[in-house]
């Protein structure tokens, strides 16, 4: 499994926590929105900055 594709994972798992819902909702919602593999991309910012950043980053994609 790929260092992108883990932190994924450790991120969905940490952002559904965020929205107060499972991580395979959280998935979905980020599906629906094609937003998974924009989120996969991100690996290089998002692992070096605040945790919050990449829930706020996604949460703005979401409501858009």
């Amino acid at each position: 499994m790929s260092r992108e594709f883990s932190f994924f994972i450790y991120l969905l798992e940490r952002y559904a926590e965020h929205l107060g819902v499972t991580a395979d909702v959280a998935y979905r919602r980020l599906q629906a929105k094609g937003l998974v593999d924009y989120a996969v991309g991100m690996y290089e910012l998002y692992h070096v900055e605040a945790i919050e950043n990449a829930f706020a980053d996604l949460d703005r994609r979401l409501s858009a």
